[in-house]
């Protein structure tokens, strides 16, 4: 039995250490897929930013890319004129009035001769000119001269070179690496850190990959005015004079001077190729603007270059890419992906620094350069603290299960000892019955068996063994007796006949019954009967406390001086009291709450010295409780023990 318990402990113990340790893996695996799912979140944030700066993008460079190449000009004439107008007129380009044009700052057009034109060259002509009118053409200025020293030499490749202008496209540009994997910084782990993640975000709206080249048809009376009109001033009075020269000296009439060529078409092709970017070392100064910008975030300046082809002509346009609005756009962006818990910081790749708070580094890739935007965690230890208190509500319902389990095992080995311990106390039951039980028939057969052969002469000694016979009987069947109102009780049918009656005089027969048997064991008993109105009570229940109590004084008191049993019986209101007096060894404090347990016994069932069988005891206590009282010893004077039943009164 024991050994089977000990092997239930080992694996109930053995599972408990499994569920810890697994528990403490799943916190540590718990607490790897927080940080996985933040890390997530740091890339979708990422992601849905460089999607709306991409969207910004396309929507910015596909406004410029259908802007037409007369906006680039200060004049432009109109396409929507009746065919054979003579007289046509010149607009203002739409960028005229402003540098700014979104991303866009500064729009120009560099002529093949290497000379640049913008839509605000002529502000300085104007009449009655304001504060701002001269501020705009100071920065106008500052931006052309901007191109002439910075851009114009770097597309010549030496300040000497001459400019090719159908050498440039698109096409020839370096497409932009191939986005980089998330990596994990190891400088961070070696550190202690958490490791942080960075990745690659490729943005292509300035790229001039997958644009298409535009091909519009424009009336050539129409491009040739565009033309006259954007030249100087001292240019076009000469040519108008020479016209007028050539119209005397030939006749002609204006119709015809002004027609064109047989060998011309009535109208041309403008090539419009897509934008391509070019990255300018030198910084612009001079202007509000300028100092504005004189921190380049992917250093130099960035312009966006179209080339355009009318026939046998070529030229560029194009503007400088305005980068701090464009990282305005990106921090707009941020600002409105953000999620709980998260703020970004924007700076250029060469100012990337190491921060304990950046959980997650974007590189947005233009192609041409890169801007870092730095995810931080507002509040870095909330992972920490979730897995602090998880790893709190773990340990404690650990704890909890474990004490459950020590309890429940504990139970279990007290109740298998105590089944141990009963099963003993049975298997003793079973031998004291059996002894008690042969002791009896053994003397009545012997009594018996020489009163039928005739072998007792005497009729006094006959006498004598009848009585025997008869006391051994009494005695049998007071251990039937209670062995069958023991299993009654157990089993919950016994059933009690209460009724009123005088128990000074059911105690008073008991005794008389009882003083033959305790005569012959040497024993006295003497009555002390109290002053008892009528109770109801059951008169076999209280019959067999009686003769159990005088039973165990005649078996523990035998070695007793004084061989005096006394009964008593009084009343204190609410209980009607029974005791019973010896003057044995008594009964020991430790032992005084286990004798009325069933089937126990003072001294081991090999060794014992005094017969019974471990029920009177028990019964005495079932049958006061069935009576709503209780039993109790107390110790007697100077030696000996009193035994006290209190039965509730009834009446």
């Amino acid at each position: 039995m024991y050994r089977r318990l000990i092997i239930l402990s080992i694996i109930i113990l053995a599972a408990l250490c499994g569920l810890l340790w697994m528990g403490y893996h799943s916190i540590r695996i718990r607490a790897q897929g927080l940080e996985g799912a933040r890390l997530g979140e740091f890339a979708a944030v990422a992601e849905q930013i460089r999607q709306d700066v991409t969207r910004t993008l396309d929507e910015f460079m596909q406004t410029e890319q259908n802007r037409p190449y007369t906006d680039y000009q200060y004049y432009y004439v109109p396409e929507n004129l009746a065919p054979g107008q003579q007289q046509m007129p010149v607009l203002r380009s739409p960028l005229a009035g402003r540098l700014e044009q979104g991303l866009a700052y500064g729009n120009f057009q560099i002529e093949p001769d290497g000379s640049v034109i913008t839509p605000n060259d002529n502000v300085d002509q104007r009449q009655d000119l304001t504060e701002s009118d001269n501020k705009l053409f100071a920065e106008a200025s500052s931006n052309k001269k901007n191109i002439q020293d910075n851009l114009l030499p770097a597309l010549r490749g030496t300040t000497n070179g001459s400019l090719k202008m159908s050498s440039y496209s698109g096409s020839s540009i370096e497409p932009p690496k191939e986005p980089e994997t998330l990596q994990p910084d190891r400088f961070a782990e070696q550190a202690g850190q958490k490791a942080k993640l960075s990745q690659s975000y490729p943005i292509e709206s300035l790229q001039s990959r997958g644009q298409k080249t535009q091909v519009i048809e424009q009336r050539r009376a129409v491009l040739e005015q565009n033309v006259i009109s954007n030249r100087p001033a001292q240019l076009q009075a000469q040519i108008q004079e020479l016209s007028a020269q050539a119209e005397e000296m030939t006749g002609l009439d204006q119709r015809q001077t002004a027609s064109p060529d047989e060998s011309q078409t009535e109208t041309v092709q403008v090539r419009v190729e897509p934008f391509f970017p070019v990255v300018v070392p030198g910084q612009p100064a001079g202007s509000d603007s300028a100092r504005q910008q004189a921190e380049s975030i992917f250093g130099g300046q960035v312009f966006l270059l179209r080339h355009v082809q009318i026939e046998d002509r070529h030229f560029l346009q194009g503007f400088r890419l305005n980068e701090k609005m464009l990282s305005e756009q990106i921090e707009q962006s941020a600002s409105r992906f953000m999620r709980e818990g998260m703020a970004f910081e924007l700076s250029p790749r060469k100012d990337a620094r190491d921060d304990a708070e950046i959980a997650y580094t974007a590189i947005l890739n233009f192609g041409f350069g890169d801007l870092v935007l730095n995810l931080r965690e507002i509040d870095p230890g909330w992972i920490d603290r979730e897995i602090r208190h998880l790893r709190i509500w773990y340990f404690s319902i650990i704890a909890i299960v474990l004490l459950a389990v020590t309890l429940g095992l504990a139970s279990l080995w007290r109740s298998a000892t105590a089944q141990i311990r009963l099963a003993q106390k049975k298997d003793d039951f079973i031998s004291a019955v059996s002894h008690e039980l042969r002791t009896p028939l053994t003397s009545i057969r012997m009594y018996a068996e020489m009163l039928e052969k005739n072998w007792v002469k005497s009729q006094d000694k006959a006498a004598e063994y009848y009585g025997n016979m008869r006391q051994e009987s009494e005695r049998l069947s007071r251990l039937i007796e209670n062995v069958l109102d023991f299993s009654r009780i157990q089993r919950g049918r016994k059933k009690y006949a209460f009724n009123a009656g005088d128990i000074n005089k059911c105690v008073e027969d008991v005794v008389e019954m009882m003083r033959p048997y305790a005569a012959q064991k040497g024993f006295s008993i003497r009555t002390e009967p109290g002053q008892i109105e009528q109770a109801t009570f059951d008169s076999d229940a209280v019959t067999q406390i009686v003769v159990n109590l005088l039973d165990n004084a005649i078996k523990y008191a035998r070695e007793a001086a004084d061989k005096t049993i006394t009964v008593r019986t009084r009343t204190d209101g609410k209980f009607t009291v029974i005791e019973v007096e010896d003057h044995g060894p008594g009964v020991p404090h430790r032992q005084r709450n286990k004798i009325f347990e069933q089937f126990y016994r003072p001294t081991a069932e090999a060794t014992r010295e005094t017969a019974g069988t471990g029920l009177g005891l028990a019964l005495v206590k079932r049958f006061a409780e069935a009576h709503n009282g209780f039993v109790e010893i107390i110790s007697a004077k100077p030696t000996g023990a009193i035994f006290r039943v209190a039965l509730a009164t009834r009446i």
